[in-house]
């Protein structure tokens, strides 16, 4: 692993020496540094919320954006957001929300592809950070564990481009 003088990380020392050589680099994908963007916990009604024995009612829902922060050094920041919300009855118990942000660089990748990569791969990437930044705040906030399951990103984005053309018919 070698930092550049940029301070980002670069994972294959060997791929700087094959670019070099080569004229025609072949596709770049590496994760050069991830972060927590927001994160946020609550507990609308602690105390007398850890009274009531009662298992709540646990939904999940995600969110994935993407944007380019620097086109001639190919740097795409990918945020994959997750919001887990726990009730009993109509009451909140608690809500957890948190963004978890990766810069990737990415070159080299034939159009078609570059959504896939933004959507699929660097989700993966993220979702164990998420899993468990989410998890840490969930028991810091004083409730069990709570481990996000596997999720499928390409079933997502197939489901999503599928959806799309629907949604312009109508």
């Amino acid at each position: 692993m070698i930092v550049n003088q940029q301070g980002f990380i670069n994972s294959s020392p060997g791929s700087r020496l094959m670019t070099e050589q080569n004229t025609q680099p072949g596709p770049v994908f590496s994760l050069e540094k991830i972060y927590i963007k927001d994160s946020s916990f609550e507990v609308p009604g602690a105390p007398l919320v850890y009274l009531d024995a009662a298992s709540p009612e646990v939904g999940v829902q995600l969110g994935i954006s993407h944007s380019l922060i620097n086109a001639e050094r190919g740097l795409y920041e990918v945020v994959l957001a997750v919001t887990v919300t726990a009730k009993h009855a109509d009451k909140t118990v608690f809500l957890v929300e948190a963004h978890q942000a990766g810069l990737f660089h990415i070159t080299g990748m034939p159009e078609p592809e570059l959504p896939k990569v933004l959507e699929i791969a660097c989700p993966n990437v993220l979702l164990p950070f998420v899993r468990q930044a989410v998890n840490n705040l969930i028991e810091s906030g004083g409730f069990p564990q709570l481990l996000l399951s596997p999720i499928n990103f390409e079933a997502l984005y197939l489901q999503k481009q599928s959806a799309a053309p629907q949604a312009v018919a109508h």
